[in-house]
């Protein structure tokens, strides 16, 4: 935790100097204690990187995409000249990512890890998929990561503005 610690203050010292005035001051201490919260419940002091990067990417403000892509470069192991994630890489990545809306109650099962990995996993005859798989997985919004696409979706509708006024 306390590397964890390092970096958040360091990447909100960063947006701060970006965006003055909209990023609080104890915005790496409240990220730190919601990583904590999710990934460290027995209190031993300490977290997975990998599980706070993932955390950190879904919470972040950048496209879906861009989060996906995220997501395959952390977990994915090297083959050769291509990157693959295997489903055991893919379970990591569902166990660490449903760690966020259990925060809040609205956990998923282990099954509903298994059965996401496999239909993620349909029809792929190898150990490990490539990253357009995957992408095109995710882009077809499994039930596991619903939340996911749908905060996306609220967080980008907040800031359209339209001209029409009600009477």
């Amino acid at each position: 935790t306390q590397q964890i610690s390092r970096m958040l203050t360091k990447l909100f010292q960063r947006a701060r100097l970006e965006k003055p005035g909209q990023v609080d001051l104890r915005a790496a201490e409240f990220t730190l204690n919601l990583l904590a919260a999710m990934y460290d419940r027995s209190g031993t002091g300490y977290i997975k990187i990998r599980s706070a990067a993932a955390a950190l990417i879904a919470l972040s403000g950048d496209t879906l995409l861009a989060k996906y892509r995220a997501f395959f470069q952390f977990y994915a192991v090297p083959d050769g000249k291509v990157a693959l994630i295997t489903r055991s890489a893919l379970r990591g990545l569902l166990t660490d990512l449903n760690q966020i809306p259990a925060i809040v109650g609205e956990s998923c099962t282990l099954s509903c890890v298994e059965i996401a990995t496999h239909d993620c996993f349909h029809g792929v005859l190898n150990s490990a998929i490539v990253e357009e798989k995957f992408l095109s997985w995710l882009r077809s919004e499994p039930a596991v990561l619903l939340w996911l696409p749908t905060c996306y979706r609220l967080s980008a509708t907040a800031m359209v503005s339209h001209q029409a006024r009600c009477r």
